[in-house]
C-alpha cells in the first residue's frame, strides 16, 4: 500500500497534564490540534505556541497528514508508514482522526522521514 501524505507548516507539541484538566480547544484551531482524555492522564497535541500552561511539553515535532478521508475498511495505513520509519530507525507519535491518521516526527528527523518514506514509494508534499 502507498499513499500521499502532507507535511504540515507548524512545529508541535506533545503535551501532558493531569486527567481532571480543564482544556479549552482555541476556536480557530491550526493545522492538528488534537485532545485525548484518558482516566490517566490528558494528551494534547498542538502547535508549540499553543502549549497549555502547566502542562509537560515535548516540542520539536512536525507532522505528516494522510491525504483523505480514509475508508474505516483499509487496513495497513499506519504499518505502510510507520514500518519503513522503524526500519531506518526514526521514532513516530502516531494519531488518527475520523477522517485521516498523522504521524509526527521529531523535527530534525523530517528530511530523513521524507527520503524514507519516498523510498518506500509513498508520495509527499513538503511543500
Amino acid at each position: 500500500m502507498t499513499v500521499t501524505l502532507d507535511v504540515l507548516a507548524d512545529e508541535l507539541a506533545v503535551c501532558r497534564l493531569p486527567a481532571d484538566a480543564a482544556v479549552a480547544v482555541p476556536p480557530a484551531p491550526a493545522a492538528l490540534y488534537s485532545v485525548t482524555r484518558t482516566a490517566d492522564e490528558v494528551s494534547v497535541v498542538c502547535p508549540a505556541t499553543l502549549a497549555p500552561a502547566a502542562s509537560t511539553v515535548e516540542a520539536g515535532w512536525r507532522a505528516l497528514r494522510v491525504r483523505g478521508p480514509l475508508d474505516f475498511t483499509l487496513t495497513g495505513v499506519l504499518a505502510a508508514i510507520a514500518d519503513p520509519l522503524a526500519a531506518a530507525g526514526i521514532p513516530i507519535f502516531a494519531l488518527s482522526t475520523y477522517d485521516t491518521d498523522y504521524v509526527l516526527v521529531a523535527a530534525a528527523d523530517l528530511p530523513a522521514t521524507v527520503d524514507t518514506l519516498r523510498a518506500a514509494g509513498h508520495t509527499v508534499d513538503a511543500s
